[in-house]
């Protein structure tokens, strides 16, 4: 590796080491169904999409603020007349979204473990404080890590300032996730490393375009392949 050596790791959560968009899919799906007299699927996901973007500023990331959305788009779309009912069915909706089980992504467990004796590895997720911090004890992974950091978003600052608390600075980190937007942009620019880990159903307000021409940008296909990947570095 050229430059400073790779001394910490983070890992983005949500869709990287876990599966977790899949069950906001399922739930719009639901929800949609709910709604059909108002309108059809894309156009009812259109509607929560947008609230969720209004949203972000002022409920954050996380299944509380989505369920928050749904309720705010079925009062829009039926111009103030949901019932009840379908109000008590988003609330019970969301509430299934908090108790589900965590489903480990495949090969995180094997690649955790043969990192967290070389590198000091920290878990840097957003959302919801009481959700991320239940994902991360039933996935059964927290061990292998050095520090968990749980914000309300990610930029450059961030970053530099988490690199700096748990490992050498940012220079000597690298940051691993699904997210272009808010794991591996903004890490870039903060000066670490920024290895991409697509996921099939990363949420459309994380896309970005791939920075190709950073000489610190790496795509994975899995992230069983990322120990062989710093070797090579």
């Amino acid at each position: 590796m050229t430059g400073q050596p790779l001394t910490a790791i983070g890992f983005d959560a949500d869709d990287t080491l876990w599966q977790n968009e899949q069950f906001f899919r399922l739930t719009e799906k639901r929800f949609a169904e709910l709604l059909a007299d108002h309108g059809a699927h894309d156009i009812i996901a259109k509607h929560l999409l947008e609230a969720e973007r209004r949203n972000l500023a002022i409920y954050g990331f996380g299944i509380k603020g989505f369920t928050l959305s749904m309720i705010e788009t079925a009062i829009e779309v039926t111009a103030g007349q949901a019932p009840a009912s379908v109000i008590q069915e988003i609330l019970l909706a969301g509430r299934e979204m908090l108790h589900h089980p965590v489903e480990t992504l495949p090969q995180v467990p094997e690649t955790l473990e043969r990192l967290a004796g070389q590198y000091r590895l920290i878990l840097i997720t957003k959302g919801d404080l009481f959700d991320q911090e239940r994902k991360l004890a039933q996935s059964g992974l927290g061990d292998f890590f050095h520090a968990i950091e749980i914000v309300s978003g990610k930029n450059p600052e961030t970053y530099g300032r988490i690199f700096a608390r748990h490992g050498d600075g940012p220079l000597s980190a690298m940051m691993v996730g699904n997210s272009l937007k808010s794991d591996i942009l903004p890490a870039l620019k903060a000066g670490s490393w920024g290895v991409f880990v697509p996921h099939d159903l990363t949420w459309v307000l994380e896309h970005d375009e791939e920075p190709v021409d950073d000489p610190r940008f790496r795509k994975l296909t899995t992230i069983g392949e990322l120990p062989e990947l710093i070797g090579k570095l």
